[in-house]
């Protein structure tokens, strides 16, 4: 009996670089890799395996990010199911991401297609090859991070001898691009010089900025390399004080707790600056940054301007009292905003009760039922759509990285953006974690009821940290308008708890 030919399993090769280095050669990095590629696929001809013709070649894009436009054509024929198989030279040419890489996983499964690695010799429809390319994959993630870490070492060598180790130009300097260092701007040192003189006389960070309002003097302004105008805006208190505080104006460099003299001039005079610092060590309390965790930081909003309400410390003696301000109002004074501040003790204080009050009180229960109910497709709906900022944004990302990394003395400014990069990495991950769970379902009236009745004996058992994490987990938000405090939860959060009650209760 003649045994029936194998199944015709149609292979695409994917190649990537992540530099345009090379590519004009007439046999590159990606004509080696399609190479490679095509030799796997003729060995496993009696298996069935063919290689279809269309090439998807990403030359000068960072595995980092999923936008590329090789990758999303590739997308796009795996969708429309003309592929069977993807082989690649390594794992890492489809992505050093870790999460990307399961999310492309997670698609290849849907469309029931394979991914076989040239050089590492595994094929994702086996759980060894599953498991082999996830430890692969970390390595490949550890790599790149490893990169950035070497490039912030180089960066703190510069900056232990006194070198101008790139970012944003500062008020009173410019930046001389060809000895990459800081050259005084008369006019604008002139600027800094007043500033300073402002702020000994009216003693106020948010006076000093009046005063600045007053004369049209705005941020620094400079020209970035593509040849547009970058900065400016208004002066906040935190712009105020991080120039008053920046000791680049007294020709020094701080790092790691020590002092290095930099390799510009000094444009502003030791004993103006250092009265300065006095001045806002007194405004402080002559203390550190508080110690307080504050219980609703990241929830508190004034509803009068829909801007953060801030945590803040002030001392009188021995006694430490603390507040929320409306942040909008701190940093450019209450005419901007009329926002009241609020003594933190009361308000986190009336928060707890609200929430035990609500296991108790079941009209209160039920009303605040409703309104968790109804907020799960407008919070589905707001993370959906800053989903895709932060996936615009690590696009963007990518591509300053793939840009900066050719310039060598731009070392610094590669750092800053692998840094950004990671965080809305970070940011991506836990919006879809939480789009998950909002996914999961509405929240029913059991779990609602488990939840809010276990939080009242639970609460009083915690740790400080550990209260502030059981508030984030049932708070979405806290909105203060002067005189009402309006509590919304999170639906994730309430299932999650009423989930861990239950498993207790077993």
């Amino acid at each position: 009996m003649t045994k029936p030919p194998p199944k015709k399993i149609r292979c695409a090769i994917y190649t990537r670089k992540s530099t345009e280095e090379g590519l004009n050669q007439e046999f590159n990095s990606l004509d080696a890799q399609r190479e490679a590629g095509e030799a796997f696929i003729k060995s496993q001809a009696a298996e069935g395996w063919v290689c279809i013709p269309t090439r998807y070649d990403d030359g000068g894009y960072s595995g980092g990010t999923i936008e590329r436009p090789a990758l999303k054509k590739l997308m796009e024929d795996i969708n429309a199911g003309r592929i069977d198989c993807i082989v690649v030279y390594k794992v890492d040419r489809l992505s050093r991401s870790l999460m990307d890489f399961a999310r492309l996983m997670e698609q290849f499964d849907r469309c029931n297609v394979s991914f076989v690695s040239v050089t590492q010799q595994f094929n994702t429809t086996h759980s060894m090859g599953r498991l082999t390319l996830n430890i692969l994959l970390s390595f490949a993630q550890f790599e790149r991070e490893i990169i950035a870490e070497r490039t912030r070492d180089k960066m703190r060598a510069a900056r232990r001898k006194g070198k101008w180790v790139g970012g944003s130009p500062i008020l009173g300097y410019d930046l001389d691009d060809k000895l990459r260092r800081l050259t005084v701007n008369e006019t604008e040192a002139e600027k800094v010089r007043l500033i300073f003189d402002l702020f000994l006389e009216t003693e106020s960070p948010i006076e000093t900025i009046r005063e600045l309002r007053s004369r049209g003097w705005g941020r620094k302004i400079w020209k970035n390399r593509n040849g547009g105008m970058s900065g400016g805006g208004p002066w906040t208190k935190a712009n105020i004080c991080g120039l008053l505080r920046n000791a680049a104006y007294v020709g020094e460099v701080h790092f790691d707790g020590t002092v290095y003299k930099a390799d510009h001039p000094p444009i502003v005079e030791r004993a103006i600056f250092d009265r300065a610092q006095k001045l806002m060590t007194r405004r402080n309390g002559g203390s550190q940054p508080s110690a307080f965790s504050p219980l609703l930081r990241g929830l508190l909003v004034c509803e009068k301007c829909d801007a953060p309400m801030v945590h803040s410390c002030s001392s009188k003696g021995a006694k430490r009292y603390r507040y929320y301000f409306c942040s909008r109002a701190q940093k450019q004074g209450a005419d901007v905003c009329r926002g009241s501040g609020l003594p933190a003790p009361e308000i986190e204080r009336f928060v707890v009760d609200q929430i035990k009050a609500i296991g108790t009180d079941p009209e209160l229960m039920a009303a605040t039922l409703k309104e968790a109910q109804a907020m799960v497709p407008r919070r589905q709906k707001a993370l959906n759509q800053e989903l895709k900022i932060v996936e615009k944004e690590l696009a963007s990302l990518a591509a300053e990285i793939q840009k900066t990394a050719l310039r060598p003395e731009n070392g610094r400014e590669l750092a800053d953006l692998q840094d950004k990069q990671l965080k809305a990495e970070r940011r991506q991950t836990e919006i879809l974690a939480e789009l998950d769970g909002v996914r999961q379902g509405a929240i029913s009236e059991t779990d609602f009821l488990t939840a809010m009745r276990s939080f009242m004996p639970v609460w009083d058992a915690l740790s400080a940290k550990e209260q502030e994490r059981l508030i984030r987990l049932l708070v979405q938000r806290v909105g203060y308008d002067g005189d009402t405090v309006r509590i919304t939860f999170h639906p994730a959060g309430i299932k999650t708890l009423a989930g861990a009650q239950s498993k207790e209760a077993a």
